[in-house]
């Protein structure tokens, strides 16, 4: 007997990555020495001490059991320690920040706390695919917002003056931006609150990327005036404690805004693992030293994706932020597919065309850094002999 599949399945496709790496694992296991250097999967560890006080909270007994949905008292009042101490950014442990297993699910629980069947929702023309997934998976509809590529993909908010608004009800933006690179700036947020102010929409940016290769201080929306009214910011500790798979993230902004995504969220897990979170406690108190480390190493890696974007032709802006290096193919290859094709199938090189994130990323592909500088060297010697005239 088959029981048929809801509705839904109808319009949402298996997450790119989850269907690639599949076809990657398969080359592998047919012989294929294959270079991953497309995944954002941070490989470095994350602190001594915080995986010591994992160890030592696990094997406390009182540890073992369910926990709070809000999380433990310990765990916000860290997030509020590091948010106003990184951001310059005061909140309330209680009351503005809300606990997640991980960033990613925040942005479903934020979908379903806020939106019905029919109300649109803004995403940008290029980026992370979630958002736009998540809202027609929800019954939504997902409108792609206009960006500049000649201002550092900045949201272009006077084309979407001109858009009709009546059905938006949200709009997700993601700064230091995935794929591009592109930084924040508090003079942009600052324009997106008073856009989302004027058409009473509520601004959700993910932030999970502004620790990483930083050119300047990391930069929230809320520490713009007026933004807890109109705006909640996600994050994560995958990325800038080295806790990718730990699943910590959390939720900041108004009370009303966090109280409405508690309701989805209590009826949708039970808290994270104690000791886990206690652990985070620990990797909140990381020097400046400790996090300078990473950053040394990541710059070092990205000089040698530079070498290797040089010897594909590809063309980048060199003060992009985060885990990856977002490059324009040249003009004779044609399109972001073929080259990865071709990498993939002719030189054993696994990269992200850039048509994932959106169809203005089809002349782009990316690569991260999440790779080691022996491993980059290996793809720099195996693209020594690429020719152009090959493809």
């Amino acid at each position: 007997m088959i029981i048929e599949t809801a509705d839904r399945l109808k319009i949402t496709k298996e997450y790119y990555f989850s269907v690639k790496l599949q076809e990657v694992r398969s080359l592998i296991s047919g012989g294929k020495d294959i270079i991953n250097i497309a995944i954002g999967n941070p490989d470095m560890t994350p602190s001594q001490e915080t995986i010591d006080e994992l160890n030592i909270q696990s094997n406390n007994p009182a540890n073992h059991g369910y926990q709070p949905y809000r999380s433990i008292p310990e765990l916000r009042t860290s997030i509020k320690s590091w948010t106003k101490k990184v951001y310059g950014v005061s909140l309330d442990p209680d009351d503005e920040i809300l606990p997640l297993i991980g960033s990613k699910e925040g942005i479903t629980h934020i979908s379903l706390a806020f939106l019905n069947p029919g109300d649109e929702v803004l995403v940008p023309e290029l980026g992370y695919p979630a958002y736009a997934a998540v809202t027609e998976m929800i019954g939504g509809r997902s409108i792609k917002f206009p960006m500049i590529e000649d201002e550092n993909w900045k949201p272009d908010i006077n084309a979407m003056r001109q858009m009709d608004l009546r059905k938006v009800k949200l709009m997700w933006i993601n700064y230091p931006n995935m794929p591009t690179g592109a930084p924040a700036s508090k003079k942009m947020f600052e324009e997106l609150i008073e856009f989302a102010a004027e058409n009473n929409i509520l601004l959700c940016h993910d932030n999970p990327y502004s620790l990483i290769l930083n050119q300047g201080d990391p930069v929230s929306i809320l520490s713009v005036e007026g933004a807890k009214k109109v705006a909640v910011e996600l994050n994560s500790m995958s990325k800038s404690h080295n806790m990718a798979g730990w699943r910590i993230g959390w939720v900041a902004g108004a009370k009303d805004h966090l109280d409405a995504i508690l309701k989805i969220k209590s009826n949708v897990d039970s808290g994270m693992f104690k000791p886990l979170q206690l652990a985070a406690v620990k990797a909140f108190d990381n020097p400046d030293a400790w996090h300078r480390k990473r950053n040394l190493e990541y710059r070092n890696r990205r000089e040698l994706v530079y070498k290797i974007l040089d010897l594909l032709s590809c063309t980048y802006d060199r003060s992009q932020t985060g885990l990856f290096i977002w490059a324009k193919v040249p003009d004779e290859i044609g399109t972001s597919r073929k080259l990865a094709d071709y990498l993939l199938y002719e030189k054993n090189i696994f990269v992200t065309p850039g048509f994932v994130f959106g169809d203005k990323g089809d002349k782009y592909i990316r690569t991260s850094l999440c790779v080691e500088q022996e491993v980059l060297k290996r793809v720099i010697g195996r693209l020594k002999s690429f020719d152009l005239s090959n493809l």
